[in-house]
């Protein structure tokens, strides 16, 4: 993810995505590590870490997880604890002495990759830092699905004993680029005294269909396994949002 879009949006990340079911995704992410891996504690790259929950849950599993994010921001609230570690870095340049037996990427963190550029510098550093027959696992949206379903300006309200937050998610869409720039106006109310802050940004989102996720594949080496429906395991179709890839180093 970009760090520069999550200066401010680090410190009420975690708020605003509090109900976000981690738990149920790692479920589903370790089901799918134990399909094709038989080792058991796992060494994991983890691309766009973000503040760490997935990288913790893995860790309690009994991996290894390495994350690396680009947000100074998202470092500073990650929970970094036995076998979690983080650093600050770009996926598409971070070299790392050492190899790993997954590459994870969750959360849409390929969707911020929008240039043909960025995408095979991701595919081609997850692969430079695989062993071999290594995995490559990523989540994204599912073009067909967004051209169906048409993202809409959502609100979301949330808060705690110290603030109120109130999100405005405002999406424009470039059709013909398969890009979606998701306009975000966020209002914190102090609960305390009253006072509302107004912070905005822009995040810029490609997102995908399969035959586009197979050619990145094949041009940087990788074998598809598996496509589907992400958490649900079901086959994409035009309402799958959100699709899943493993992929595999050749």
């Amino acid at each position: 993810m970009s760090g520069r879009i999550f200066n401010f949006y680090a410190k009420y990340y975690d708020l605003i995505y509090r109900d976000k079911n981690y738990s149920k995704e790692i479920k589903y992410i370790d089901k799918l590590l134990k399909t094709y891996l038989k080792k058991k504690n796992l060494d994991i790259l983890e691309f766009g870490s973000g503040t760490g929950k997935h990288g913790n849950l893995l860790a309690k599993l009994g991996h290894k997880v390495h994350g690396i994010e680009l947000s100074q921001n998202m470092i500073s609230k990650s929970f970094v604890k036995g076998s979690f570690t983080c650093q600050q870095g770009d996926i598409a340049k971070i070299k790392l002495a050492k190899s790993f037996d997954v590459v994870l990427s969750l959360f849409h963190v390929i969707n911020y990759q929008i240039t043909d550029k960025q995408l095979n510098a991701v595919f081609f550093n997850a692969f430079k830092h695989l062993n071999s027959k290594g995995l490559f696992i990523l989540d994204f949206w599912y073009t067909p699905a967004v051209n169906q379903k048409k993202p809409s300006i959502k609100i979301k309200r949330v808060s705690d004993n110290k603030i109120e937050i109130i999100r405005i998610a405002e999406p424009f869409i470039y059709e013909n680029k398969n890009r979606i720039d998701v306009k975000y106006n966020i209002f914190v109310k102090n609960l305390k005294n009253g006072l509302i802050k107004k912070y905005s940004e822009v995040h810029k989102l490609k997102h995908f269909n399969l035959p586009e996720i197979k050619k990145l594949s094949r041009m940087n080496n990788f074998e598809l396994l598996r496509a589907e429906e992400f958490l649900t395991g079901h086959k994409l179709c035009k309402s799958t949002w959100g699709g899943c890839v493993v992929l595999r180093k050749n």
